[in-house]
């Protein structure tokens, strides 16, 4: 846990790296620039390394815990609802976003009981179709932005991404940030680049994809969460889904013990998504006890965790009916979406 001697240190990195200046006024001052930088590097390296034995046996030892068929029918529901429902294909059309949509808002079209899932997430010329047919629905529309999923383009790029992204409607917007800049140890313009697409997003929230599975080690998992907390991400979010490692509980466990260290010091919630290889009720409800145990019952809401996993959802729907009924749904009763 973090020491409450960052406090001090933690305000005044925060109130040196957002203080309200332009951009062109940033990049004039080259000492103000690397002072800030070395304000980051010494806030970040004082909260010491992360002990990657621990982090690995506490996630085993947490994925070993079992539930009650009461919790775990609770489980289900609450997991459903985190769902973050997604397409991100070269061959995404206008049908299929509106088949999506559907299946978001009514996830098991013979229960109208089943909760509806928390977000849709297209890319950004798809948000309007998106938008048009949820409608006023509490199922929100998010978008990835920033050239997801690979982050290399030119930050004007980026940022007309996410501009185009939110005008058609998005909610919340899911970046990536530039794992070259960040592993080239240039933590200032991966800092300085969500400031800019946060402030790009108006009031849509936004989750900032670390990319945990190419950055190596805990300890960069745990810098990165905490240089997009401090850059104001409302989320932070493991993956893309893109690439060979995803999600684990380890990387989770860092992050979620990053989000929570940062609220016991800011009193700011700031939500964890968790996206790729998510595909079963059962991985479902390890991430759910490991989010109890390590952040607390506040991160038990979709407004503070989430699942990007669409291949999830008909899992979860099928345990749903098994623990209510004691039958499973065949699969042919649901959409492949």
């Amino acid at each position: 846990m973090v020491h409450a001697a960052l406090v001090d240190s933690l305000n005044t990195v925060s109130s040196s790296l957002l203080r309200p200046t332009s951009e062109s006024e940033r990049l004039a001052s080259s000492s103000a620039r690397v002072a800030s930088e070395a304000e980051l590097r010494s806030l970040i390296r004082g909260l010491g390394g992360v002990d990657a034995v621990g982090v690995e046996a506490r996630s085993a030892k947490l994925a070993t815990r079992s539930l009650k068929k009461a919790s775990k029918v609770a489980a289900i529901d609450l997991a459903i609802s985190m769902v973050d429902l997604t397409t991100l294909e070269g061959a995404d059309t206008p049908g299929r976003v509106r088949s999506l949509c559907t299946k978001a808002m009514y996830p098991d079209a013979s229960d109208p009981t089943t909760p509806s899932v928390a977000a849709v997430c297209v890319y950004p010329d798809l948000v309007a179709h998106a938008r048009f047919v949820l409608g006023s629905s509490p199922v929100a529309v998010a978008s990835v932005a920033t050239a997801f999923p690979s982050g290399r383009a030119s930050l004007q790029v980026k940022l007309l991404d996410v501009a185009e992204a939110v005008a058609a409607g998005a909610d919340e917007i899911d970046m990536v940030i530039d794992r070259g800049a960040f592993l080239s140890g240039r933590w200032g313009q991966v800092f300085d680049e969500i400031v800019a697409v946060k402030a790009a997003c108006g009031s849509a929230h936004l989750k900032v994809i670390l990319e945990t599975g190419e950055l190596v080690t805990y300890d960069n998992i745990r810098a990165a969460s905490w240089i997009a907390m401090l850059a104001g991400a409302d989320f932070i979010k493991t993956s893309t889904g893109k690439v060979t490692v995803n999600a684990t509980l380890p990387t989770a466990l860092v992050m979620l013990e990053a989000v929570r260290d940062f609220s016991e010091l800011t009193a700011q919630r700031v939500g964890v998504k968790v996206a790729g290889g998510i595909r079963s009720t059962k991985d479902a409800l390890k991430y759910l006890v490991v989010v109890n145990e390590t952040a607390g019952s506040a991160w038990l809401h979709p407004d503070a965790f989430r699942f990007g996993a669409s291949s999830l959802l008909n899992d979860l729907l099928m345990q749903r009916r098994k623990q209510r009924t004691g039958a499973y749904i065949r699969p042919d009763e649901l959409s492949g979406d």
